[in-house]
């Protein structure tokens, strides 16, 4: 898979994406439009281009925090800049998972977040503030899991919500064996049940998950819908970036909604019904010739589009390769 040949490439990487100067050029041209994830202000100003590049080191690098789906970004994206392997700075990307990030970044304690968008009320609570620029990076999915035994390959949007409201309670009700559907959710603060929540419920209210349905993390929710009871009887759901994760997802099989696909293709051509953003987000105030600003212009720019693709992402940039 792309993301797991990152390392052979990353030095050619490097260089093809002009980074053979110890680090991105400082800010120039726009960052892609805002989309329709969020109405945080996402407007930004730009610098003439200049013609010195700048140069990351560990003392400069902006603090980095965001959502535990964008950790493998981040990573990738220190080992390029700062020319390291992604196991040596594996300490400087210590991720506090969506919400905790965003109040980390309103609280001083961040510089720059590479996360899901956040839940109504921190959103509330950054837009009271008018000091934070969020824009989107790459279009994040959320995709639904099953075990790889399950016969059942596609769900109606319908249908997944009636199986979270508790209305359709066995498999064979959606064309399955005659087995008890054990429907697993995240925990509240995830940015995944964020997502959940939104995009596919839609108001609905959830039925309340016995306590051992619901998952912290989403390696846990992963292994509990592949293992449950040694039965395909369970269903959960994750972001795209995981799922196409060959260790992550082993054993399970991700399922079409509406009779799409998640892919790539089908991600950035708005088909795939449950989309929203990630977003890297700062400071308004952040100077043009800051750290910060310059590295927020680079996820944005070719440079780091072209990386997030690599990595696995749909980079909101069409890139080449």
């Amino acid at each position: 898979m792309m993301k797991r040949l990152f390392f052979g490439a990353a030095l050619a990487l490097a260089l093809t994406l002009a980074l053979s100067a110890c680090g991105p050029k400082a800010p120039s041209g726009d960052p892609p439009a805002n989309s329709a994830g969020s109405s945080a202000d996402v407007s930004a100003s730009q610098s003439a281009p200049e013609d010195e590049p700048f140069v990351f080191t560990r003392d400069n690098l902006p603090r980095l925090d965001g959502s535990t789906s964008t950790a493998p970004l981040a990573r990738a994206m220190c080992a390029v800049l700062l020319g390291e392997d992604q196991d040596k700075v594996a300490d400087l990307i210590q991720f506090s998972r969506t919400t905790q990030s965003y109040r980390n970044l309103m609280a001083g304690d961040a510089d720059l977040l590479l996360a899901a968008e956040p839940a109504p009320e921190v959103l509330a609570e950054l837009e009271a503030g008018n000091r934070w620029l969020l824009t989107p990076f790459a279009t994040d999915a959320l995709v639904f899991v099953v075990n790889r035994d399950n016969p059942v390959d596609n769900l109606t949007t319908q249908q997944v919500q009636k199986i979270y409201t508790g209305e359709i309670t066995n498999w064979k009700e959606v064309g399955g064996d005659d087995l008890d559907i054990i429907p697993f959710q995240r925990n509240p603060e995830a940015g995944s049940q964020t997502m959940f929540e939104k995009l596919v419920m839609d108001g609905l209210d959830l039925m309340e998950p016995p306590k051992e349905w619901t998952s912290d993390s989403m390696m846990g929710l992963l292994e509990a819908v592949r293992e449950y009871d040694n039965t395909p009887a369970a269903i959960g759901y994750t972001v795209y970036y995981y799922a196409n994760d060959m260790e992550m997802a082993k054993g399970l099989k991700v399922l079409s909604i509406d009779g799409v696909e998640p892919s790539a293709q089908a991600i950035r051509a708005g088909d795939y019904p449950f989309l929203n953003p990630y977003f890297v987000a700062i400071a308004k105030d952040q100077a043009e010739d800051t750290p910060t600003r310059i590295l927020y212009d680079w996820v944005l720019g070719p440079d780091g589009q072209k990386l997030a693709a690599l990595e696995g992402y749909v980079p909101v940039m069409e890139t080449e390769g």
